[in-house]
């Protein structure tokens, strides 16, 4: 544990955002896969949830969650699912 206040600041702060970033992680992986078993299942709502799925990806690249090739690469292969389903 630290001793100097500044240090046991930090801790608390990197707890905070991490609680954040876990948050922002995990809604992005279930819109993923809602948007996957959408394109899967053919349901009529694909292109809706695969676009929602999109914007959380942008979201957490700009967020620095994601680093921009891993979420060009993420978007890219939802968009080739859903392009190979219509």
């Amino acid at each position: 544990m630290p001793n100097i206040k500044s240090a046991k600041k930090r801790v608390k702060v990197i707890a905070t955002k991490t609680m954040l970033n876990k948050a922002v992680n995990s809604d992005l992986k279930t819109n993923i896969k809602k948007a996957n078993l959408a394109i899967e299942s053919g349901s009529e709502n694909k292109v809706e949830a695969v676009r929602v799925a999109m914007k959380k990806i942008d979201k957490a690249a700009a967020k620095g969650i994601l680093h921009k090739n891993t979420a060009a690469r993420r978007k890219a292969a939802l968009a080739r699912k859903l392009n190979a389903s219509a």
